[in-house]
């Protein structure tokens, strides 16, 4: 893996360290996800588990049956 060393104004790397905090990542993660989708290497199954994961601290409430869950 390379290091790369990028500028930004510090009050916006300020807010972008608070944002991926609170999305429980790191900063330096949130931009290999971001690297990534700019390069144009996310495909469906990776866009989807990167979702999963930011998802994860979601608790609907209550688990479906399988017929709720299938109905369309």
């Amino acid at each position: 893996m390379k290091n790369v060393t990028l500028s930004a104004d510090d009050d916006l790397i300020e807010q972008a360290r608070l944002v991926a905090k609170a999305q429980r990542r790191t900063l330096n993660a949130a931009f290999r996800e971001w690297l990534e989708h700019f390069a144009g290497k996310s495909g469906s199954a990776r866009d989807f588990d990167s979702l999963m994961k930011r998802l994860k601290h979601v608790n609907a409430g209550r688990r479906f049956t399988r017929d709720e869950a299938n109905e369309r």
